[in-house]
């Protein structure tokens, strides 16, 4: 994979230039990306170009960065992944297209999303297994980082849509706080969830990116923060965890123990199984609201899964919608006690390994953070041992307090990078 914290330094300190790290880049493109599919819109001689203008002397130092294909873009088409968008050009780029080149980044192209970033397949691949699903929404942004495509690619969560492709492809990944970055310019499904996050090789590269990109103090290479206390929950209301993600957290804990920090179990209040049961309500229903275009005009062009949810969504009753809020509402607020006790979580970042490709997983363990809008790292560093694939680890923090969670992660990464 290209390390983007690396990479930078490099050409920071004259080793490297923006168009040469660029070419590393089309390099593995070339070679693997007819059999990973990551990308819907790329030109080659357009990044080249682009490149070349960049003075690489600060910010991202010209590094070439993904954009999910429901991030508007004026010179790429946006599809979102349906047919209905096909050849779809927007008048304007997104803000966090032009916050990222503002910061010295590459717009190399757009990455491959399941239909409307639902649950309708994208056509990438695993690049660890082609049998595999790379995950959804944000399919290609993950697969294409983990196969060394780009150091940095944006995604977007709505319910497990940037941690559980993380973990399903080995990245690191990072589901901000809600609203720490400007969502406007990306098609909604559920605007009180739908959360822009950002997939690298290490945590410590997506805290250097998004650092680099918004101006906030998010890096975590090089600081002293402390021992942070981990508070370990298996989020039983979600429902079971396969072996190898039980297997996953038990060796992160040990690596951790081992590490002399601390980690403690903590019992979450039955508000949280109650907030976590009422995601699917907030989700469908606004989806369906947002979708109304699409669904009234074009519905035969929709895929039947996604049908199925907007049509459920269409059944919420407004009572029932306003009766998940609150409840939404009150989980935020229990939130407060729990991070007195401990200064991050550590879960499950997926049921498991990454199932086979006719489905993008389970967003199971991710829903409830989603909803709650708390920041989520997802870390990569175990392997099935019968498989060979990935399983990730969330570690999730308080509201806002993005830069702490990057470092605890940054620090379970080290910690099981040492423990065999």
């Amino acid at each position: 994979m290209m390390r983007a914290l690396d990479l930078a330094e490099a050409v920071e300190a004259g080793d490297l230039n923006p168009a040469t790290v660029l070419e590393l880049a089309l390099e593995a493109i070339s070679e693997r990306e007819k059999d990973i599919l990551a990308f819907t819109a790329l030109d080659m001689d357009r990044a080249r170009l682009a490149a070349r203008a960049i003075p690489g002397n600060d910010g991202l130092f010209g590094l070439p960065v993904g954009f999910k294909d429901i991030i508007d873009t004026a010179d790429y088409p946006t599809e979102h992944g349906s047919p209905l968008y096909k050849g779809h050009k927007p008048k304007a780029d997104a803000p966090i297209v032009l916050m990222t080149e503002a910061a010295q980044g590459l717009r190399l192209g757009k990455t491959a999303t399941t239909e409307f970033a639902f649950l309708n397949p994208a056509p990438t691949f695993n690049p660890h297994d082609a049998a595999h699903t790379p995950g959804g929404s944000s399919a290609g942004s993950a697969a294409g980082v983990a196969a060394g495509f780009m150091p940095l690619a944006f995604g977007t969560q709505t319910g497990g849509s940037v941690i559980r492709p993380a973990s399903f492809c080995g990245v690191a990944a990072l589901k901000p706080s809600f609203r720490l970055i400007p969502i406007q310019g990306v098609k909604p499904f559920a605007p009180l969830l739908d959360t822009l996050g950002l997939f690298g090789a290490r945590v410590a590269d997506v805290a250097f990116g998004l650092a680099a990109i918004t101006g906030r103090a998010l890096r975590v290479d090089g600081g002293d923060f402390g021992q942070p206390t981990f508070g370990i929950t298996r989020q039983p209301f979600a429902g079971e965890a396969s072996p190898e993600a039980h297997a996953a957290l038990d060796h992160a804990i040990a690596a951790l123990s081992k590490a002399g920090i601390a980690c403690r179990e903590v019992a979450l209040a039955p508000v949280f199984a109650e907030a976590h049961a009422h995601h699917r309500a907030i989700n469908n229903h606004e989806g369906a609201v947002s979708l109304t275009w699409e669904y009234e005009r074009h519905r035969e062009k929709l895929s039947p899964i996604l049908r199925d949810a907007i049509e459920h969504g269409r059944s919420v009753s407004l009572a029932e919608y306003d009766a998940a809020r609150s409840v939404s509402n009150r989980a935020r607020k229990a939130t407060h006690p729990l991070f007195e006790k401990v200064d991050v979580l550590l879960t499950f970042s997926a049921p498991g390994i990454a199932p086979l490709r006719d489905s993008t997983g389970d967003a199971t363990f991710n829903k409830l953070i989603t909803l709650l809008g708390l920041p989520a790292v997802n870390v990569p560093g175990w392997k099935d041992a019968a498989t060979g694939l990935p399983v990730g680890l969330q570690v999730v923090g308080a509201f806002g307090d993005d830069q702490r969670t990057l470092a605890a992660a940054h620090l379970l990464e080290q910690a099981l990078s040492h423990h065999s």
